[in-house]
Parts: C-alpha cells; structure tokens; sequence
C-alpha cells in the first residue's frame, strides 16, 4: 500500500502544477479538491468500511476498498494526461540517480522505528524487550545515516537543500503534528463509540458524516479566500481548529452527548486538516522552484504517512500505559481514561503546532493571473 500510494499521489500533485503553472484562482480551486482527499479519503474510507463491516464482515471492507481503486484505475487510463517528456535509457548512470541507497536507508530507518513505537506496548517484557529496544536504536541510526548520506551523495533522494526554505521547513513540521493528532485522535474517537458507547460500525460510520461534509464545505471557501486572506492565518486557524476540536473530546466523558462534544469536534478537527492541507499544497505548488516540487510534493505526503505511523505508536504506548493504571476518581470513568489521555496527547501536538506556525511568513496565494488580466486590460484602455 505504501509504495503505490508514493507511486501515484506525488505524480498527480506534480500532473497539477504542471496543468496549471501559472498562480490563479482556478489553480487554487483544483489544489482545493486535490488537498480535500488527504482528510475525505480518511472519513469515506472509514464510513463505507463500518457499512461493509455491519453488512457482512471485517474482511468486506478491504474487498469494498479493493473494488473502488478497480474503478479509479481504470478510470486513470482514460483520464491520466500521456507523459510526454523525453526517457533516459536505464544505465548504470540512471540506476544510480535513484539512490538505492538512500531508498534502503529510509525505508529501513523509517519502518523499524514506527515499528517499535506501535508494537513496544504490546510487547512479552514492553519497551524493555530486547528486540524492540534495538529496533528504536538501529532505526534512529539508520534515520541519521540517510540524512548524511544525502548530504554528499551527488543525486540525493532528498535535497537537504530544499529545507533551507523556511517557510517550507515550518510547513511541513505544522502540518506533521497537526495530522498526527487528526489521525490518530479521530481512530480512538471512532473506536471509543464502538467500544464505549456501543454502537455499531454503522452507526459510528453514519455520525463520522459531518466530518465529510464539513470537508467539502471548508475546501470550498479555501479556494476562494486563498488569494484574498493571508495563509498564514488560515495555517494558524488551522491549528485552533485542531486545538478546539481535540481539546472538546478531551473533557467528554462517557455520560456526555454527541453533539455537545464530539459533533463540534469533528467539525472543529476537519477545518484544520482541509486549511493546512490547502496551504501546504499550494505553496509546494506556487511558491517552491520548478525543479524542487515534485520532490516538495513527495515530502508532503511522506509527512503525512509517516505522522501517522508515529502518532498511533504514540496513542496506542498511550493508551495501554494509562488503562493498566486507570482508577475511578475524578472526571472521567475506567473506560473513558486511556481515550481521554490519548485526545489530550492529541491537544498536547496541535497546541505545540501554533508556535511554529506563528513565525510563517506566507502571505495570499493566487490570483495573480487575474491581476495581470486586469493590467493589460488597463493598458489597452489607455
């Protein structure tokens, strides 16, 4: 799943700026719906899941999943613009400018590590077993291997120089924690209904639907206020979003209703995912140098898969800590604890998310098209 989601979303970010290179209102309205998968594809995915998991089983789900990217597939061979530009014969040379390397690198750093961050809880002995201890060791190395392997190697995977762009750098760390949050607050919110509350995979499926709808409507007004708003303070809405949404879930307890706590929440928690995502994407687009967006494109989306990987290794540590040693007292019951901790870890990475955003300097993106078109027709008039 992973390699061909690194197969196909980047190609298609780099499809859009290359359709649409000049800044323009309708550029943002395409990086609008293009920005809307990340968070839709996470709500849809998890609402037609609960329907073919109520209706049959766990294993319709992935069946469900398998039929739809049929479609999309097909669809993509008669839709999907026909590359064009000139092919390098594969040679050593062209094998080499693929960084093997820096491949085996990463994905070996970056998989051993999440690996032990969702499997240390869990483990015989815990975090103190063996196998997961050298697992975070040799996958942190590794990690570190790759950045200095990139930084000499003549064809690097990655750049380092593209993190020199400060804007991008403080993007990327914005929208790191502030997905990592979404993510895995809204599974353990999903999962606190079903296993809480009681309700079936299709009644939580059927009250994750504001999410979806609210996702439409906020990338809606995103492509119209891009050019006309500073990005920054829809970064930074972005991030009260987060920290409004998480923080309502935080204080729910299991007596509390729906739509006093969590409708709010996911209302709260999908215009800070859709805001984010709009701005990461279209500065990648508009603002990053020609021959350094597809590289900024697959960083975004690494970013977003790899907060996830980290950010349910970090709820699930989380949330078995806390329910070993849950006790009654307080707010809020037995049952309710581990989830609340794991939204509070949540509150905890949106929070930190608004200091970083607060020293972006990004300001309207777009429009500039329309503005030209006006000069000109200025100029003529004259």
């Amino acid at each position: 799943m992973g390699l061909m989601t690194a197969a196909s979303v980047p190609p298609a970010q780099g499809l859009l700026g290359t359709i649409y290179e000049k800044p323009s209102r309708r550029k943002n309205a395409a990086f609008a719906c293009f920005s809307a998968g990340n968070p839709l594809g996470f709500v849809f995915g998890t609402i037609f899941s609960g329907i073919a998991s109520d209706i049959f089983n766990w294993r319709a789900s992935f069946f469900l999943l398998a039929i739809i990217y049929l479609v999309f597939s097909v669809l993509a061979v008669f839709t999907v613009p026909k590359d064009t530009t000139p092919k390098e014969p594969f040679t050593w040379e062209t094998f080499q400018k693929l960084d093997p390397i820096g491949v085996v690198l990463t994905i070996a750093g970056v998989g051993m590590f999440c690996a032990a961050l969702s499997s240390g809880d869990t483990a015989p002995h815990g975090w103190k077993t063996s196998y997961i201890i050298a697992m975070l060791i040799v996958g942190a190395l590794l990690i570190v291997a790759f950045v200095f392997w990139e930084l000499y190697y003549p064809h690097p995977l990655v750049p380092m120089s593209i993190w020199l762009d400060k804007n991008f750098s403080l993007l990327m760390v914005v929208l790191l924690l502030g997905m990592m949050s979404f993510s895995v607050a809204e599974f353990f919110l999903a999962l606190y209904m079903q296993e809480v509350w009681k309700w079936s995979p299709l009644t939580t499926a059927v009250h994750l639907l504001p999410m979806a709808i609210m996702g439409i409507i906020v990338n809606v007004v995103a492509a119209f206020v891009m050019h006309k708003i500073s990005n920054k303070s829809l970064m930074l809405t972005g991030c009260f979003g987060y920290l409004l949404a998480f923080t309502l879930i935080a204080v729910n307890t299991i007596h509390s209703s729906y739509w006093a706590f969590c409708f709010p929440s996911f209302l709260f928690a999908v215009v800070g995912a859709d805001l984010e995502f709009n701005v990461a994407n279209l500065y990648v687009a508009s603002s990053m140098p020609v021959h350094q967006q597809s590289i900024a494109g697959s960083i975004v989306q690494t970013i977003t898969k790899l907060c996830q990987s980290v950010g349910f290794g970090i709820g699930t540590a989380v949330f078995n800590a806390v329910g070993r040693s849950a006790k009654v007292g307080g707010r809020w019951d037995v049952a309710t604890k581990p989830y609340s901790a794991v939204f509070w870890f949540a509150v905890a990475a949106s929070g930190i998310s608004i200091v970083f955003a607060m020293f972006l300097t990004i300001g309207t993106q777009g429009g500039q098209e329309k503005e030209v078109e006006d000069q000109d027709g200025d100029e003529k008039s004259g």
